[in-house]
């Protein structure tokens, strides 16, 4: 826990220096929600959600493509974000000083190899869904598969802000990365997620039991700000998260290609951030 808070303030401190990074995950979060309607109000007027409820195969090849060009779509405008933000970050690293306009040009100018990789991650993503559809077993070797995965691209998006390979060789050089520097047997010690975690938590207790008091009272004006302030309040805490995920990227990227985050973040806590192979 003190490693991860030590992560936490670093990427904090680097946040604060330049507080336009959270308009990136802010930018993010608008597109999910405007992609995700883009697809329902769609699905809804052509039937497909009723055709899958009554079984129609046809609509479940239908569901099937639209629902890839979801993923592909989602994760375009997810992955042009993080590119962006962790550009922002790694010229904040390097000792200058990002605008917003800057970590924009940097996504713009690697669009080719965005829409590359979230192919790759739409792919990935639509088969980890139909394994995690085949009951139990398949959610177990599902999370595994995912988990993999996640450790393995964690830094494709710094790879592809800074070297200039396309998404296939960005995911290799990810992995190779991460091998070079902390060995084989990978344990991630996702500490900055578990400070989110327990802040949320802490949140959302309360906030339940002011929802409920809400209701008990009987006020639809209170009970509707009950449930506002939840929600923002823990839409605040993913986009920060989401900030501070990005600029850890960036640290750590920096840290295994040149030794140094930048001074911003502690290396020795850094080089802990990942459990090296024993013996």
């Amino acid at each position: 826990m003190s490693r991860s808070w030590e992560l936490v303030k670093a990427s904090f401190s680097v946040l604060r220096s330049d507080k336009e990074l959270l308009l990136y995950p802010i930018v993010s979060f608008i597109g999910v929600i405007l992609v995700t309607i883009s697809f329902a109000i769609p699905m809804v007027f052509a039937g497909i959600f009723d055709g899958l409820t009554k079984g129609d195969s046809n609509m479940g090849i239908a569901s099937a493509i639209v629902g890839f060009l979801f993923y592909l779509v989602m994760y375009t405008v997810i992955i042009f974000s993080n590119t962006a933000l962790v550009g922002a970050a790694m010229i904040r690293l390097d000792g200058g000083d990002p605008t917003l306009a800057d970590g924009f040009r940097i996504a713009r100018e690697r669009f080719g190899k965005i829409i590359g990789y979230a192919l790759i991650s739409a792919t990935v993503g639509m088969i980890l869904r139909a394994i995690s559809e085949r009951g139990v077993v398949g959610q177990i070797v599902s999370s595994i598969i995912g988990f993999v995965w996640n450790v393995v691209t964690f830094l494709v998006v710094p790879v592809l802000v800074v070297e200039d390979i396309g998404p296939v060789d960005a995911v290799k050089r990810s992995g190779e990365l991460l091998k070079k520097t902390w060995g084989e047997q990978l344990v991630a010690n996702f500490g900055m997620g578990m400070v989110f975690g327990l802040l949320s938590f802490v949140i959302l207790i309360p906030g339940i039991f002011l929802i409920i008091a809400a209701a008990g009272a009987k006020s639809v004006a209170l009970l509707v700000l009950a449930v506002a302030l939840l929600v923002i309040l823990l839409i605040g805490i993913g986009l920060v998260s989401s900030a501070l995920t990005g600029i850890f990227q960036a640290a750590l990227y920096r840290y295994a290609t040149q030794g140094s985050s930048g001074g911003f973040f502690n290396d020795d806590v850094l080089q802990g951030a990942f459990k090296p192979k024993r013996g």
